[in-house]
């Protein structure tokens, strides 16, 4: 069974291979934001996603462009210690 995080980086590497046109995983601090993996358009869809498998409620005003900028940045912020 798998844990929320591994739903979420799953969908992080969809996006990715969408975004990049191939089937390879995301390198390491790999920036979501400034390569279009997390735009304006899906981030509402990724916040619900995030809310679903992390068992808490995401308020954007908690939260900065930085808590997503990486895969581990979204893994520290949102599911360590959860």
């Amino acid at each position: 069974m798998s844990n929320g995080f591994d739903v979420v980086a799953e969908n992080l590497r969809t996006r990715y291979q969408k975004v990049q046109g191939n089937g390879e995983q995301i390198p390491p601090g790999y920036d979501l934001i400034e390569n279009r993996v997390l735009d304006s358009l899906g981030f509402v869809e990724f916040i619900l996603l995030l809310e679903e498998h992390s068992g808490r409620e995401i308020s954007i005003d908690s939260v900065s462009r930085e808590d997503f900028r990486t895969v581990e940045s979204i893994r520290k912020r949102f599911f360590d210690g959860v």
